[in-house]
């Protein structure tokens, strides 16, 4: 799940991103790109409640990266699209016309830097000269190289190989890399073999440039739209609520850790230990300046910010906006409850 690698989105057909959610909307019809996030709204698709509730029809499309999902949002061929922070600060700060709407997960410990058994590697300090396997531009290599300078290592002395999750465990399980950077399912596996260094939260904590996933939507979808955003959003909140509210029930063999399982890819033995590490926040919050709310000074546009002038340094992309609240609306979290 390459969920949070960005990617350059300049070169795309805007005009799709136009007509596509005008059609959409004539038909009641949304396409929605997921990844392979554990969370717990994957029993509202299981269950078909988006549907239920909105009378849409709506289409799962799998997509396996952040990367593919600005990429599908930009040429129209989906409405709406999960990622991390760091592929939407990049689409924005290239011009995609999307909204951030919903804020998925605030990553927390779901995020962690793990060195493999046998590396020798036990410190931060200790990656000079080794191997981290990682996607580029993505949440994960963003606090890699913050965590990395904040412990005094150069970035440049540390070997960063760009792998997608699956190509992550292949290559820890032959031993072709040291340590990786990654989110669950991978990273449950690979604390198997190995030793968790230091997690997104705990970065977020020392250094105040946190990470998150969330939903977004483009702008024309949302204009033509405002009614079904309002109950998917409901839908939303009240997957999180479930969850929260009544951990001790999802257990390996109910249907909603079933359901997380089936859409995530995940085994559902490793499911609620997955979800204990993320924190989701309630809609009221969402719509408060701690997240979507307070315009230019909200979390969420302060955080694309900092990420798009990390990437720009990374050279992925080549503007940062003034103000990244024209990409973020917390219009629907608002009215939800």
């Amino acid at each position: 799940m390459n969920r949070r690698q960005t990617l350059a989105v300049a070169a795309v057909s805007l005009a799709a991103v136009w007509a596509g959610p005008a059609l959409a909307q004539a038909n009641k019809e949304v396409v929605i790109g997921y990844q392979d996030m554990v969370v717990p709204w994957r029993y509202a698709q299981e269950t078909r409640e988006v549907e239920k509730r909105t009378g849409y029809k709506v289409t799962y499309r799998k997509l396996g990266s952040g990367a593919e999902v600005a990429r599908a949002l930009a040429s129209g061929a989906i409405q709406i699209g999960e990622a991390g922070s760091s592929p939407f600060a990049s689409a924005l700060s290239q011009g995609v016309p999307i909204e951030v709407f919903w804020i998925l997960d605030n990553i927390n410990d779901a995020e962690a830097l793990v060195a493999r058994n046998g590396s020798g590697v036990n410190t931060l300090a200790d990656l000079q000269g080794k191997k981290i396997g990682l996607p580029f531009v993505s949440t994960t290599h963003f606090h890699a190289l913050v965590a990395l300078q904040d412990a005094g290592v150069d970035p440049k002395r540390v070997q960063i190989l760009n792998l997608r999750p699956p190509e992550i465990l292949a290559a820890w399980q032959r031993g072709d890399i040291d340590a990786t950077f990654v989110w669950n399912p991978a990273l449950a596996e690979v604390k198997k073999s190995g030793k968790v260094l230091v997690t997104s939260g705990q970065i977020a904590a020392k250094t105040g440039k946190a990470t998150f996933d969330a939903l977004a939507v483009t702008k024309s979808f949302a204009q033509a739209n405002d009614a079904f955003l309002a109950q998917f959003v409901q839908v939303l909140a009240d997957a999180d609520r479930a969850y929260v509210q009544n951990k001790a029930a999802w257990t390996a063999a109910s249907p909603q850790v079933q359901a997380v399982a089936k859409w995530s890819g995940a085994q559902a033995d490793s499911v609620p230990a997955s979800l204990a590490l993320y924190a989701f926040v309630p809609p009221a919050e969402q719509a408060s300046a701690r997240w979507l709310g307070g315009g230019k000074d909200s979390v969420a546009a302060q955080s694309l910010a900092a990420t798009a002038v990390f990437l720009k340094e990374q050279g992925t992309i080549q503007n940062v906006l003034p103000d990244y609240s024209v990409g973020v609306n917390p219009t629907w979290a608002a009215r939800a409850k």
